[in-house]
């Protein structure tokens, strides 16, 4: 216990924040707090450990052999503590927080109307501002503390951050029903040749039905590339276009008058909508519990 007495608590919060994170801007995100106090922090922990902790090398900072034993027995004492001091039971009701959400306007649509309504009757304080980026840089944002959940489609992912599979997903073509055979849908060489919309943040990115199709030997005229599914939509009605979509997006009731959706004439991977979360939120009790909702709204 003496030792204790010797130092302030907060610095060990700050030292964990510190040699977890690597970076003293995303341990001032994570501390709430400016990077010149984290900074100031810093250096009052090198003075108490006679020792740098972070040492800059090629392509970052560092632990010091000091600050790698450290981390383990500082992590398992932080941690016990908080069990402690942890308040028993979430409140929904009477949490008051701003949560950082990331999404395509796709998921906007699919999660946003029932999750709101959820919101509103059950967690009232609890405010979400939503965000739209691509994915990479979403998944970055989770990483320097910009965005608290992201939600959409991540195929590759770094191994530190958290996933939970909402649903499975697969793709729908969507044409006007007046360019279309009486019944159903285009076989493969009339899809072909049609001109199609490619929903996408980049326009020249790699996307999955493209690469379906030169897997089958063929390629895609694409008359046009935007990042909205919404705006994919509308511009179908009354031209000759071929949209592919994902198919809840074209559900009952979301589909414009005029419009015909019928499956593509080649098989295409369903794939996974996702979840994501940075580990340093588990312990965040709004997270897990917005979570939740998202897991049971979406299943």
């Amino acid at each position: 216990m003496d030792e204790l007495r010797r130092i302030d608590l907060n610095l060990l919060l700050t030292l964990h924040a510190l040699l977890t994170e690597r970076h003293v801007t995303r341990a001032a995100l994570r501390l709430h707090k400016s990077q010149p106090a984290v900074s100031h922090a810093l250096a009052q922990l090198r003075a108490h450990f006679g020792d740098p902790l972070l040492v800059r090398r090629e392509g970052g900072l560092q632990l010091s052999a000091r600050a790698q034993e450290l981390l383990p027995p500082l992590s398992q004492a932080l941690s016990g503590l908080d069990d402690v001091l942890r308040t028993p039971a979430f409140e929904p009701g009477a949490a008051r927080r701003r949560l950082r959400l990331g999404m395509s306007d796709y998921a906007a649509r699919l999660v946003l109307p029932p999750l709101m309504r959820q919101l509103r009757a059950q967690a009232p304080g609890i405010d979400l501002a939503v965000s739209q980026a691509g994915r990479a840089t979403m998944l970055g944002q989770l990483d320097d503390g910009e965005l608290d959940l992201a939600l959409g489609v991540f195929p590759a992912m770094p191994d530190h951050l958290r996933r939970q599979v909402l649903f499975e997903e697969h793709f729908t073509s969507v044409a006007d029903a007046a360019t279309l055979p009486a019944r159903g849908g285009l076989s493969w060489g009339p899809w072909l040749a049609r001109p199609h919309v490619l929903v996408a943040m980049r326009p020249d990115g790699d996307n999955d039905i493209d690469a379906a199709v030169a897997a089958r030997g063929g390629r895609r005229h694409v008359a046009l590339v935007l990042p909205h599914w919404s705006a994919a939509l509308d511009v179908v009605p009354g031209t000759d276009l071929v949209l592919t979509v994902a198919a809840r997006t074209v559900a009952a009731g979301r589909l414009p008058q005029g419009l015909r959706r019928f499956a593509p004439p080649l098989a295409l991977p369903a794939f996974a909508f996702e979840q994501v979360w940075h580990p340093r939120r588990d312990g965040d009790a709004a997270l897990g519990w917005l979570r939740a909702q998202l897991a049971g709204l979406c299943g």
